[in-house]
């Protein structure tokens, strides 16, 4: 199972995320749950980088997969602030909308800091 875990700055920001584990929703190469996960999960930390022009700091299980996790750094500018934010918010409603119709293979949850 994928296990997401998103944690909230007080004021109710995503400052970071972790997705571990796998789906095994299928056979290797054709687990779908997976590839949505990684899709998702893989074009924000890509969007965070070249739209709000930020370099979060990032931990992946280069070699097994079924890790990754990233963390705003200090110091956004509002504009790369609210970028970061538009685009967390979306990873995180895309993965609960995957849970919806796959909860056997994904749990999210949200947690404060």
């Amino acid at each position: 199972m994928i296990s997401g875990t998103f944690k909230r700055n007080e004021s109710g920001r995503i400052v970071s995320f972790e997705l571990s584990g796998h789906a095994q929703s299928g056979e290797y190469g054709h687990d779908i749950v997976c590839a949505a996960v990684s899709a998702l999960a893989i074009s924000t930390v890509n969007g965070i980088d070249a739209l709000a022009g930020t370099q979060p700091i990032i931990d992946a299980d280069e070699v097994e997969g079924g890790y990754l996790y990233m963390e705003l750094t200090e110091g956004l500018t509002q504009e790369q602030t609210n970028i970061t934010q538009i685009l967390l918010e979306n990873l995180l409603l895309g993965l609960q909308a995957i849970e919806e119709e796959n909860d056997q293979y994904i749990q999210t949850k949200t947690i404060k800091q």
